[in-house]
């Protein structure tokens, strides 16, 4: 077996679907992960050219859902990222939203593309206040979370601003002051009239009882946090790209029973938790977004393509960006993280070579792609 979630989820498979009812983005991202590695699904097939020494590489399921997966997913999603970055100071700004928000975002996840477009228009919007005819436009890059670190349904966005802007005729004007009060109703204000838009009327008595319960706005963190260029990359992988559970937090699945921990946020505090498998099981699964959703979007000087845009100087130079997309190829990931080489022959050290590729529109057994493979060779 993989790992722990993949036996998780295929101890419980028919249980799962039978008492969840889940959705085809839930099942399709599912399968992928309970056959993420299977031979019978293809692979590379590498050989030895010295000693004759064969090795299958079973394909992976790419799934984000997938630890495995989701982990190499998140790195090459940090680097991309970090090439658009521009040499300045940052600002990470966490939008939430109160409680009695949450479920209307688990029934239609179409709300979500709300959170997106309401803190888009609020930081635009503080950045155009401070000069109205230069209009300066910062760089956002912002991703949604639906989980916090319990894994309760807790959607919030972090983004990423930059500490200044472009104007239509200045260069570049740094802005070390962010406005909280400004931000909060702001947002509150914006996600309300975009909820009530998309609900109807129906959404009328919700707004008011948060209006009431909510009069200072919604929480936005916001302060400066000295997320400067050299430590950018890094800031990146750690906030902005992680998967909504690594198989270290989880400690045990025995007797129809999963434990798992976390580091409360108040108080940096270690939780454990037990939940029924199933239970364990619907908490990661209403985290799976919908097929083509994008969960890290690009705003401000960062989504445009303007000439003079291009004058800005970039925090990581282009000489440098062969060498990072390096370190997130297949080989050289699990060089970096299990320190071997996974195509170096075992015997003889050498570097091996590919014989073929098969792919899944038959299911072979591996002995029979290794006789496949040898009779090729020879």
């Amino acid at each position: 077996m993989g790992n722990i979630l993949q036996e998780i989820f295929l101890d419980n498979y028919e249980e799962f679907m039978m008492t969840t009812h889940p959705r085809q983005a839930v099942i399709d991202n599912v399968n992928k992960m309970i056959e993420c590695g299977n031979p019978s699904f293809g692979g590379a097939m590498y050989g030895c050219t010295k000693c004759g020494t064969l090795k299958f590489v079973p394909f992976r399921c790419h799934s984000r859902f997938c630890p495995t997966c989701g982990t190499q997913y998140s790195a090459k999603r940090t680097t991309a990222m970090s090439f658009k970055l521009v040499r300045t100071t940052h600002r990470h700004c966490v939008f939430t939203i109160p409680e009695e928000l949450r479920q209307f975002f688990l029934d239609d996840r179409d709300l979500l593309n709300c959170l997106f477009s309401s803190v888009r228009s609020v930081v635009l919007e503080m950045f155009h206040k401070d000069n109205k005819s230069e209009c300066f436009t910062p760089g956002m890059i912002c991703v949604l979370h639906t989980f916090g670190r319990s894994l309760q349904w807790n959607p919030h966005i972090h983004c990423l601003v930059t500490e200044g802007g472009v104007g239509n005729n200045t260069v570049w004007r740094p802005k070390k002051h962010f406005n909280y009060t400004y931000l909060r109703n702001a947002f509150r204000t914006a996600l309300l009239n975009e909820m009530e838009g998309k609900i109807g009327p129906s959404f009328k008595k919700t707004k008011a009882y948060i209006y009431k319960h909510c009069a200072n706005g919604f929480y936005v963190y916001a302060k400066p946090n000295q997320c400067n260029p050299k430590q950018i990359a890094k800031y990146i992988g750690r906030y902005l790209g992680r998967p909504v559970i690594s198989t270290k937090r989880i400690d045990s699945y025995k007797n129809g029973i999963v434990t798992y921990h976390y580091n409360r946020h108040e108080d940096d505090k270690l939780m454990v938790v037990k939940l029924p498998v199933i239970d364990f099981m619907k908490l990661l699964a209403q985290h799976i977004p919908e097929k083509h959703f994008k969960q890290i979007r690009y705003y401000g000087i960062y989504a445009r393509n303007r000439e003079q845009d291009h004058n800005i100087l970039k925090a990581i130079p282009k000489e440098k960006h062969r060498f990072l997309l390096n370190k997130t190829k297949w080989r050289n990931s699990i060089a970096a993280t299990f320190g071997y080489d996974p195509i170096q022959c075992p015997c003889c050290k050498e570097t091996m070579t590919i014989l073929e590729i098969k792919y899944a529109h038959h299911s072979y057994t591996l002995q029979e792609l290794y006789e496949r493979a040898w009779a090729k060779a020879g």
